[in-house]
């Protein structure tokens, strides 16, 4: 942007802003053109379960909250809003459903007419997931071979068996991050990411529609009983499917522009998931002479994501993908997960009989409940290493299934090595089994993923496992990777501001925008001298498993 200033052109710097919605907040961070965030805000959204399994939200509420980000982060930031040119939006795969004047529909048994949306994390499809499963249609070879509960066929399945209202009033079915571009533009173009990565479309295959990219398949649709989706020529879904990165429509409506405070027009990009921003935002960061075959991003949170692209498709049993231009256009992307890391840990931390203790000690020193366990595991370590406290405690993950590459949401947590006291230091023991057994969660995927033709030696990680040392030092530990920290911690928000500096031409491609706006600043190296001892456990690790698939046979 160019003013005349006393009769002299003075540029005036354009800024983005990405726009992520989690599972508990919604946050906007404004960024400079080299990837700098000027300013960020948060606000928290809502989550009701009103049954085992069953997790649900509110699309206006979390519309209500962007916009309040938005307006606080732009504030924060000192700019004009004017100089904002691009907006990028990330969020969970979450179902919402409208109906045909683009209003809420109630998901929820209750009724509750504002919850709309299905979470990624409700597991009340898992019968749904096992009857796709166990069908058996060529598309699976797109999931690693078994569709999840998570995923949003399983979900549209249970909608239709089960609350047939519901099913009847529907009109648009939306992935959680499309439906942001569609309150901000008017626009109901669907993400490739989202599209392809969680309702089974086809991104690769020649395109039906004359605008769009790839294909829906009809025969998986009309095989799982879904046949209403063929049937309207998937309009409830979306017929317009697109690459992110690029602009939607004429950008920013006016009502929504007058919402976010913002100029009528910016550029608004297709959108992205939320775990896919965070590679977006930090794959590149330091890869000055390296291969993308060598790293994984791990996007850590209530759950983790880990994120590798390759040129070629790879299929991987019990790991999502192969995935087409899913996240970085023009390449395959196979993504790994756990469901439970950040939600794990905290269950472990605040369920315990010394969690009243440790908080009220975090509470007198001003410092989180993490930090008081921490300290009390360096106390209880001495000399020897942290890591060997564990000797005779080990923790199977599993407490809200397995995401992969086990892609079994039935199976369970287990802890083996318990004693007849409840102290803070059998907590900070207990936690620090659960973040190890978590790590070598994440091992077990990289072993799949390099037996299948990656190389994975750097872990490149962002989110809230990365602000905890003893979090960062057994994964590096564990996993034998070294972990590379991009400057920009909040690598999630970086990637959505990446497509909107895309969607607004200021680079020409979205992985130009990339290597142009991430950086590394640390890295934090495996310690050799622990690898027999991580062998040992890793190979608990796995017995624990093996036992509890062994007691399930017994129980039978």
């Amino acid at each position: 942007m160019v003013y005349v200033f006393q009769g002299f052109p003075m540029t005036v710097p354009s800024h983005y802003i990405g726009i992520d919605v989690g599972t508990g907040s919604a946050r906007a961070g404004v960024f400079t053109e080299d990837g700098r965030m000027l300013a960020h805000a948060t606000a928290p959204i809502s989550r009701w379960t009103p049954q085992t399994d069953f997790v649900q939200q509110s699309s206006s509420e979390i519309w209500n909250a962007v916009s309040q980000v938005v307006r606080e982060s732009v504030a924060e930031a000192g700019i004009d809003a004017a100089s904002v040119k691009g907006i990028g939006f990330d969020a969970t795969c979450s179902l919402v459903v409208l109906d045909a004047d683009f209003q809420p529909v109630s998901v929820s048994p209750d009724g509750e007419a504002e919850q709309d949306i299905i979470m990624w994390m409700d597991h009340r499809a898992k019968g749904e997931a096992d009857f796709i499963n166990g069908l058996g249609h060529e598309v699976l070879k797109f999931v690693g071979g078994r569709i999840s509960p998570e995923m949003q066929t399983p979900k549209l399945l249970w909608l239709k068996k089960n609350m047939p209202e519901t099913w009847e009033k529907a009109a648009h079915f939306m992935d959680l991050p499309d439906y942001l571009t569609f309150k901000a533009t008017g626009d109901t173009t669907r993400s490739l990411c989202s599209t392809v990565c969680k309702m089974t479309y086809l991104g690769h295959e020649d395109p039906v529609e004359p605008d769009s990219v790839g294909r829906w398949d009809n025969s998986y649709f009309e095989q799982i009983g879904l046949e209403d989706m063929p049937a309207d020529q998937f309009k409830r879904l979306g017929t317009r499917i697109r690459p992110m990165g690029e602009a939607l429509g004429t950008g920013l409506s006016e009502k929504a522009a007058e919402k976010l405070g913002l100029e009528l027009g910016a550029a608004v990009s297709v959108s992205i998931i939320d775990a896919h921003a965070g590679g977006v935002g930090m794959l590149s960061a330091g890869l000055e002479g390296g291969s993308l075959d060598q790293r994984i991003a791990l996007i850590t949170g209530t759950s983790a994501c880990h994120m590798a692209v390759s040129p070629e498709a790879r299929y991987i049993d019990g790991v999502w993908g192969p995935y087409y231009s899913a996240m970085v256009p023009g390449m395959w992307l196979t993504e790994g997960g756990q469901s439970a890391v950040g939600s794990l840990v905290d269950h472990v931390v605040f369920n315990h009989g010394a969690t009243a203790e440790a908080q009220a000690l975090a509470d007198e020193q001003g410092v989180t409940i993490y930090e008081i366990l921490n300290d009390r595991l360096e106390a209880l370590a001495g000399d020897q290493p942290m890591a060997e406290l564990t000797t005779a405690l080990h923790v199977c993950p599993y407490f809200h299934g397995n995401r992969s590459p086990r892609a079994n949401p039935h199976l369970v947590g287990m802890i083996s090595g318990l004693k007849l006291s409840a102290s803070l230091d059998d907590l900070a023991l207990l936690y620090l089994a659960t973040i190890q057994a978590i790590a070598y969660g994440t091992r077990h995927i990289i072993e799949a993923l390099n037996e299948k033709g990656y190389a994975i030696d750097t872990i490149v990680a962002c989110g809230g496992g990365t602000k905890n040392p003893v979090f960062l030092q057994q994964h590096a530990d564990i996993s034998g990777c070294r972990i590379v920290l991009p400057k920009e911690q909040e690598a999630v928000l970086l990637g959505s501001a990446m497509l909107g500096a895309a969607a607004a031409g200021t680079f020409g491609t979205l992985q130009e925008a990339m290597e142009a706006m991430s950086a590394a600043e640390g890295i934090i190296g495996p310690d050799a001298s622990l690898s027999d001892f991580h062998r040992k456990k890793y190979a608990v690790f796995h017995r624990l498993y093996e036992d509890q698939l062994a007691y399930e046979a017994l129980m039978q």
